[in-house]
């Protein structure tokens, strides 16, 4: 059977309740349904940054194990953003949070890693994808604009780079647009292709 005979045929879980994973999901004519599990996303001590999303992401994929969910395909995904400090910059906590966030990745580059997880019929695989943002310098005008218009206090690294701020301040990006936005859809495309043909 050819896989897109085969994927409409066979229902889709995404286990997340972002909005952007939705519509990048949606993006490649899959058909799915959200169920979010509530899971511990504490990272073990000594683990490195870029591993974190990919574990994150595993463990939220183990709370569907049940065999309801044996014959569905679960997607689960984690983003993790890092400053060049190898610092993580998780979602700010308040304005003031993201100001000096926004700060700090001004004039720099940063790395984005997210990690994503698919369960199928007994299979799971895992994989991180990787993208490299470098920001020109931005002026506080330029930062506080963007704050006081998007607040972004919903978003690892506290800007989404689908928004303004990612139109007129990004300088260049290395890697996948769309894992910055929370799915690297190209990457998801060829692992869901690779497990539904092997099963």
């Amino acid at each position: 059977m050819l896989f897109l005979e085969a994927i409409a045929e066979t229902p889709i879980i995404l286990g997340s309740q972002s909005p952007r994973r939705k519509e990048l999901l949606s993006s490649l004519d899959l058909g799915f349904e959200v169920v979010v599990r509530e899971i511990d996303e504490s990272i073990p001590a000594g683990m490195l940054p870029q591993d974190a999303a990919e574990y994150i992401a595993v463990e939220k994929i183990k709370a569907f194990a049940e065999p309801d969910f044996f014959n569905h395909i679960v997607i689960t995904a984690d983003t993790v953003v890092v400053d060049g400090t190898d610092a993580v910059l998780g979602k700010p906590k308040n304005v003031e949070e993201a100001r000096a966030v926004l700060a700090g990745l001004s004039g720099n580059a940063h790395h984005v890693y997210t990690g994503v997880a698919i369960a199928y019929r007994g299979q799971v695989k895992s994989f991180t994808s990787e993208t490299i943002v470098r920001f020109r310098t931005l002026d506080s005008e330029e930062i506080e604009y963007y704050l006081d218009k998007y607040k972004p206090y919903d978003k690892a690294g506290s800007y989404g780079i689908q928004e303004w701020i990612g139109r007129m301040g990004v300088d260049t990006i290395e890697g996948s647009f769309e894992n910055v936005v929370g799915l690297p859809t190209s990457r998801l495309y060829e692992e869901l292709k690779r497990i539904v043909l092997s099963s």
